[in-house]
């Protein structure tokens, strides 16, 4: 017990929430895209692209070991990690942008948390049936019959977790090849670990944790209010049309009729009557509810509706509101889908320009130059040369500058070299200039690397300078 000078503790318990089967049509959108995200989510290990003899034939693949990322005909480079920065910042301005026009439709209907827990829910009326029967066997005593049934419906649960760690790493590497290594236990423990936690998590956050990671874990529902504005439509109940509320047969001149159906099938278990709350995550399964009781007492639907706060006077006053798209088409909305497309245009142009065959140069300073015995003065250059096509190409490097200077291999007497396919190769370059020659007895000579592809003829340079004597 609590005294009054006692604090009070701040952690409220979690109350069992079992909602009602709904039909309409929010719920058959939520099947869609749970079918549709989970398929993905599954499926897309395992399809496969031809990329060359040298290439993995995956199609989507986070080659950790050798640093790539896969994904169809596309392949990210290290160096080139801005276009994954750039889709992160693509997808949170996405994020802004439906919140800002639709609320949290990301929560409603595509969150992971929401859809694997909608997955389980599924399973749970399955095997135990609807609300009341699960509101009864949670209340019953532990007995032969609910055991069999908790065990049944675990067990469904940790296979689907199991599924999803599994599919998981499948992404870190090829697919069919880890599928058989964690079969016969020949898999690195790495892979086994990844799995298990995936697994622990899946079955805690989408069997019983469920609402919780929403309301305590997860920041979006308390940034999602500066996001929003009157014009944003969201999930909400019209009041001035409801109440007061009351039985059917009670005179009352509200529309509610107090059911609770829309508390019932509720997964956050909130009442929309209560008015905007941080709980709600959009899924609109009140509206279903709702529309579904209003068919049968004969009233029109939309009591619990997508609305905009900036419509309720005209509503209230029995005017019209506004058109859907102008509560979509504002300022706001305007700027977060110009900003959206810029980035994306941004991306695909640097896609479709970069170039297949890269150099880098890093001088080597220590010690700044070389004096041979002749009195030439000799640089050293570590060149990179990366090879981005699928089959292995000869390469020539050569460097132009307005003084003579003069280039070899380390290892050759060629200036041409082999680099591997799809990989990089670090070749030691030295640049000389005979003591005659300006370039030795002055501080700095700019000079450019150029690499030519002998095949196709793309070349690619790289600018840096030659260190003279003056440099001492």
């Amino acid at each position: 017990m609590s005294g009054p000078d006692q604090p009070q503790s701040l952690y409220a318990a979690q109350e069992p929430i079992f909602p009602r089967r709904v039909s309409g049509k929010f719920r058959n959108l939520k099947w869609w895209i749970m079918g549709i995200t989970l398929g993905i989510y599954y499926l897309t290990p395992w399809i496969r692209w031809d990329r060359g003899p040298n290439l993995p034939d995956q199609a989507v693949l986070v080659d950790l070991a050798w640093r790539r990322f896969y994904f169809f005909w596309i392949e990210i480079w290290p160096h080139e990690f801005y276009f994954v920065a750039g889709l992160l910042i693509m997808a949170g301005l996405g994020l802004f942008l439906f919140t800002s026009a639709l609320g949290r439709v990301w929560c409603g209907y595509t969150c992971p948390q929401t859809v694997w827990t909608d997955l389980f829910i599924l399973v749970e009326r399955w095997i135990e049936g609807d609300r009341n029967a699960r509101v009864r066997l949670w209340n019953a005593k532990w007995d032969a019959r609910k055991w069999r049934l908790r065990m049944t419906k675990w067990i469904v649960w940790l296979l689907i977790t199991v599924a999803t760690g599994g599919a998981w790493v499948f992404y870190f590497a090829d697919a069919p090849t880890l599928a058989k290594q964690l079969v016969t236990f020949d898999a690195h423990p790495v892979a086994y670990g990844s799995v298990a936690v995936l697994t622990a998590t899946t079955f805690i956050f989408g069997g019983f944790m469920r609402e919780q990671v929403c309301i305590y874990m997860c920041p979006w529902p308390r940034i999602q209010a500066a996001m929003m504005d009157p014009d944003s439509l969201t999930v909400a109940y019209r009041d001035w049309r409801g109440e007061p509320r009351g039985k059917k047969h009670e005179n009352t001149t509200g529309d509610c009729i107090d059911c609770m159906a829309c508390v019932n099938v509720c997964p956050m278990g909130i009442d929309i009557r209560d008015g905007q709350q941080m709980e709600c995550i959009t899924c609109a399964l009140c509206i279903d509810a709702c529309d579904e009781v209003m068919d049968r007492i004969g009233k029109p639907r939309g009591l619990i509706d997508y609305l905009a706060l900036s419509d309720e006077t005209a509503e209230r006053e029995g005017k019209s509101a506004k058109p859907i798209w102008q509560h979509i088409l504002r300022t706001r909305t305007i700027i977060y889908t110009a900003l959206w497309s810029l980035i994306g245009f941004g991306l695909v142009f640097a896609l479709f320009i970069r170039a297949d065959i890269e150099l880098t140069v890093s001088p080597v300073r220590n010690p700044t130059f070389v004096t041979l015995s002749d009195g030439s003065i000799r640089n050293i250059y570590d060149v990179r040369l990366r090879n981005k096509h699928g089959e292995d190409r000869e390469f020539h490097l050569s460097l132009t500058s307005e003084e003579a200077l003069r280039i070899g291999l380390e290892g050759t007497n060629r200036l041409t070299i082999t680099v591997p396919a799809d990989t990089s190769f670090l070749q030691r370059v030295y640049v000389t200039a005979r003591s005659q020659d300006p370039a030795a007895s002055v501080a700095r000579t700019d000079l450019r690397f150029w690499v030519e592809d002998l095949e196709s003829g793309e070349r690619a340079y790289n600018d840096t300078s030659f260190n003279g004597k003056a440099r001492q």
